[in-house]
């Protein structure tokens, strides 16, 4: 028997919503459509647990579908032809999920190059990075390369393969970048490869000054929230200030907007213009983890000069992007990253509000 909704501030009139519980139960109609409706029912109060039960759709496959749905609406919007949009609506939920950090064009062209490619959902991990990646060279593409999405493939190839001792890793991503390379120029450039054995090393991004808050001993630091990825250069400039009042550091705040409160850790303390920024953990870079989690990225505005050994928030034109840069990059930089705050774990939050028992 359907459930109702608890909280809901819900659109949908009871029989609507039971069509679309039905519809998703028979499965009915296209993936796309499948995720249209589990957002819909999503708004309306119907959480994920409850859909997996009234629909047999598992919460991971709810998210994926939902948000595959969003990049698959996107790419319409970004002109995607009528070839593109029959080959999506097969089952490739799992391919299109892959782009969701890419940007409309972006991703339209990754599809394209998907399709072209028959790539599966590995190689659609790899192509959606190294799109992401190219990205940054948008004003002064590297030599040979052009701003064509296989070349951005072939790119990141080449680059991993000059820096490769070993001739079988070498040869088997300068095959590959041959194979998706678009360009002639970008072709020669990884040909010359095949003849030049020179080793080139490639600096290591430093790791991501990555906490877990695991205590709330410390004192709290307020910090306002510029919003959540993606964000425009606007939103990230327009954030006021906070000033705090010591020695408790009370802050006083009036007007629209959010704050967060931080631990008081150094790197949080010492910093003179902190913003926070949510974000999902794949929308940054050099991460480890395969499972995406919400995670609050700290940065401090007041530090603008380039460091080698430092993640920067910059701005690629109207958006803003973290990235580490191994020489001066031509992006703006908006500030420095201090940190990345993971949510703390706990293993039964009811033990917080239950009194300590203990047997006789």
């Amino acid at each position: 028997m359907t459930q109702n909704p608890q909280n809901t501030q819900s659109q949908l009139s009871e029989s609507e919503a039971l069509q679309l519980l039905t519809s998703l139960r028979h499965k009915e109609g296209t993936w796309v459509e499948w995720g249209q409706n589990c957002q819909k029912l999503q708004k309306a109060g119907y959480n994920s647990q409850t859909l997996f039960e009234e629909t047999g759709i598992e919460p991971v496959q709810q998210n994926q579908i939902i948000v595959a749905a969003q990049v698959y609406e996107s790419i319409i919007q970004a002109g995607a032809s009528e070839e593109i949009k029959t080959y999506f609506q097969g089952p490739k939920s799992d391919i299109l999920y892959e782009f969701r950090i890419l940007y409309g064009k972006q991703r339209l062209a990754a599809a394209e190059l998907a399709k072209e490619k028959q790539i599966d959902v590995d190689g659609a991990h790899e192509v959606a990075r190294a799109i992401k990646d190219f990205s940054r060279y948008s004003k002064n593409l590297p030599e040979g390369f052009t701003n064509h999405p296989g070349d951005a493939v072939a790119y990141q190839c080449w680059k991993v393969a000059r820096a490769k001792k070993d001739i079988q890793d070498r040869s088997r991503l300068i095959a590959k970048g041959l194979q998706f390379a678009h360009s002639a120029s970008a072709r020669e450039q990884i040909e010359k490869l095949l003849t030049d054995f020179s080793v080139v090393p490639t600096r290591k991004a430093p790791l991501l000054p990555v906490y877990r808050q695991e205590t709330e001993a410390e004192l709290a630091r307020i910090v306002p929230v510029a919003g959540t990825l993606p964000l425009t250069v606007k939103e990230i400039e327009t954030v006021a200030p906070l000033e705090e009042i010591e020695p408790f550091r009370i802050v006083k705040y009036s007007g629209k907007g959010a704050v967060i409160a931080l631990p008081g850790w150094q790197a949080i303390l010492k910093a003179t213009d902190p913003v926070a920024i949510l974000c999902q953990s794949e929308q940054l870079p050099n991460t480890s983890s395969n499972k995406s989690e919400e995670v609050v990225a700290v940065v401090d505005r007041e530090v603008t000069e380039w460091n080698v050994n430092s993640y920067f928030l910059v701005a690629n034109e109207e958006n803003v992007e973290i990235h580490w840069f191994e020489e001066l990059p031509e992006m703006p930089i908006l500030g420095q990253l201090l940190l990345i705050l993971r949510a703390k774990k706990i293993i039964d939050e009811n033990n917080i509000t239950e009194p300590w028992q203990m047997d006789d």
